[in-house]
């Protein structure tokens, strides 16, 4: 039991460090690949979607 908890110790410890550096690396290759700015929604968008909503609701209570 002692063998294995330890086992299972030393691989989470050995998993932190791995990911540490790993983190590392990609800090480093972050300004190589920049990551693409999220695209916002057009406001009419938000219109078209409380209609479905009132369709889907509609198509619900009938059957």
């Amino acid at each position: 039991m002692i063998a294995g908890m330890g086992i299972v110790y030393c691989f989470l410890s050995l998993l932190i460090v791995v990911t540490k550096l790993s983190m590392g690396v990609v800090a480093r290759f972050d300004a190589i690949l920049p990551q693409d700015a999220p695209k916002k929604k057009p406001a009419a968008a938000a219109a078209d979607d409380d209609a479905n909503v009132a369709l889907a609701i509609a198509v619900a209570m009938r059957g």
